[in-house]
């Protein structure tokens, strides 16, 4: 059996984050496996993948990070991150391209993800790095998550959607140009100037 603490700096080195194929690279194998899960030393995300259960790994945004790298974190995880909404959110909202495999990919048993599956298009309208936990991590700028609001409005929760209505309105950083450009691809210009455009 291999010692926990090299277990740990192997986790370590793969950010936290390890397949089932690259511990059989490090000669751990099924049964040393099982222990380690038993033991709570790592705990099972989905079939294949594991993660080091420690408190240093700050390991939402890790496992996030390794399983969808070209993911863009979204709607209420934006609202809270830009500080548009005071509701921790009890899932992780994330943006992913519509042809991807939806259940092979986002079938995990933790962390919990709320997945919306977006045309290649507009995707990658009004990302920018950002940092959660000190990790960077890709996430819609605020005029982007606020025209997605806009878009799902029907399906948002009335109280949250007029929160983050306000905090855009006055955030000192707002870009009212970009704000119009996003609306004009995402086709909610007139709920721009309906719903925003009067606090303006």
């Amino acid at each position: 059996m291999r010692a926990i603490n090299e277990v740990r700096s192997l986790f370590k080195k793969h950010d936290f984050v390890m397949r089932t194929a690259e511990l059989y690279a490090e000669k751990i194998y099924y049964n040393e496996i099982q222990k380690l899960l038993s033991d709570g030393v790592i705990e099972k995300i989905k079939r294949g993948y594991y993660y080091l259960n420690d408190e240093s790994s700050a390991s939402e945004i890790n496992i996030i990070n390794r399983l969808f790298p070209d993911a863009i974190f979204c709607m209420n995880t934006a609202l809270f991150y830009y500080g548009y909404s005071d509701r921790t959110p009890a899932e992780w909202h994330l943006a992913v391209d519509k042809k991807i495999s939806k259940y092979s990919r986002i079938k995990i048993d933790y962390p919990f993800v709320k997945t919306y599956f977006l045309e290649e298009n507009i995707l990658n309208l009004g990302i920018v790095v950002g940092e959660v936990d000190t990790i960077p991590v890709r996430i819609y700028d605020r005029e982007r998550v606020i025209c997605d609001c806009l878009r799902y409005m029907g399906k948002m929760d009335k109280e949250l959607f007029n929160k983050a209505i306000q905090g855009y309105v006055k955030d000192p950083k707002k870009n009212i140009p970009n704000l119009m450009q996003y609306a004009k691809l995402l086709r909610v210009q007139e709920k721009v100037k309906n719903l925003i455009g009067v606090w303006l």
